[in-house]
């Protein structure tokens, strides 16, 4: 099955990826902020995660991150990024993701109904994580802040190698 809106770029081979970092992780909760991350990181020529809100998965829903992602991709073709999805310890919204294309998935809830998903997940081309990544920067506190401002508040992070 294709993954339509994939949530989930690999970070490539930039310089980054050759010392084997991670890249930096920046919560959104609107597409104005992932916009404005992506806008950052490449002008930072740096590759970030657009992780989702603690628990996004299950308020917000997975066809919403994915099509969040997918605008802000389409919008900044140039960023280099990946996406994930906090589905908390809901089995339900991480299924629901996994039906839905999002192909990176934080999923806490218990050991066995982990092990599942994360057969279920593999088998449709995704990831399951069962720890949230460290993230730099949540903009929910900016919520109300101009593109402008977000892009810059991520460029001072992103931009700090």
């Amino acid at each position: 099955m294709a993954r339509s809106g994939a949530t989930k770029q690999p970070p490539g081979d930039g310089p980054a990826a050759q010392r084997g970092e991670k890249p930096p992780a920046v919560i959104i909760h609107s597409l104005t902020q992932a916009v404005a991350a992506l806008n950052a990181a490449a002008e930072a020529r740096r590759p970030v995660v657009l992780l989702s809100a603690p628990d996004a998965g299950v308020y917000a829903g997975a066809a919403w991150f994915r099509e969040v992602t997918r605008a802000a991709r389409e919008a900044v073709p140039k960023a280099e990024c990946s996406a994930i999805l906090d589905c908390g310890n809901d089995a339900g919204a991480a299924m629901a993701a996994i039906r839905a294309g999002v192909n990176s998935i934080v999923f806490a809830g218990r050991a066995d109904a982990a092990r599942r998903l994360a057969d279920i997940a593999a088998q449709n081309g995704a990831e399951l994580l069962t720890e949230r990544p460290a993230a730099i920067l949540d903009l929910g506190a900016s919520f109300f802040a101009t593109a402008e401002a977000l892009r810059r508040r991520c460029l001072e992070l992103l931009g700090d190698k």
